[in-house]
């Protein structure tokens, strides 16, 4: 795949669907939330679904829907507690420490930006090893906006110090791309597979990566 590695200089990426299966994420809260939630409150299951589902609905593209704490209060739940039963189902997507090992060789900064809370990160780092390849780690809760918006970008900017022309951007979800794009980010790419238990993302408007590997990272 080519890319011009000496015209980047700062590698931003997503943890999870990007560093990180996305299976783990998608069963907590489709399956394995919806049922705890169901056995504590003695409801039924199907309907503790439907329910769960239209109280995310209303807070997507908010801080509140990556919020631990905002759901432990809303739901009455710990949920740190809930995503640590089914931590084992927490993995790097392949190659990924091969990856960033070898931008660290480069002398590409290798910078985390993700939506997840400190409460999840502290969760995925102690299961996988991606914590000591990463040069710098921003959550959109420190930032006071999500990835999706503008406002995060800019404020990253200010934080970071970084060029949006040498700068290649990974994540898993569109609507973020396009505001990395928007603010002028100039190198961008999605996943094909976000979560290995599920199927190929439909096209869209950004190269997707099956395997880290494709960005000959080594070879540059």
């Amino acid at each position: 795949m080519l890319l011009n590695w000496s015209n980047i200089d700062t590698v931003l990426l997503d943890m999870d669907g990007t560093l990180l299966d996305l299976r783990f994420d998608n069963y907590f809260w489709t399956t394995h939330l919806p049922l705890r939630y169901s056995e504590l409150f003695e409801s039924d299951l199907s309907i503790a679904k439907q329910s769960l589902i239209r109280r995310l609905e209303e807070k997507s593209g908010t801080l509140d829907w990556y919020s631990t704490e905002f759901w432990s209060r809303e739901l009455c739940l710990d949920i740190v507690a809930l995503k640590r039963e089914v931590k084992y189902l927490i993995r790097e997507r392949p190659n990924v420490s091969k990856f960033l090992m070898d931008l660290g060789n480069k002398g590409k900064e290798r910078i985390l930006v993700t939506n997840a809370d400190r409460n999840s990160i502290e969760i995925k780092f102690a299961e996988t090893t991606i914590y000591q390849n990463l040069d710098k780690i921003f959550s959109s809760h420190d930032l006071g906006y999500p990835k999706e918006h503008h406002k995060f970008w800019s404020g990253l900017q200010k934080t970071l110090v970084f060029d949006p022309l040498k700068t290649l951007f990974i994540d898993d979800s569109e609507a973020m791309l396009l505001a990395a794009k928007e603010f002028g980010v100039a190198n961008l790419f999605t996943i094909a597979r976000p979560d290995s238990s599920g199927s190929l993302c439909q096209t869209s408007g950004f190269v997707a990566l099956h395997d880290f590997d494709e960005l000959n990272v080594s070879n540059c």
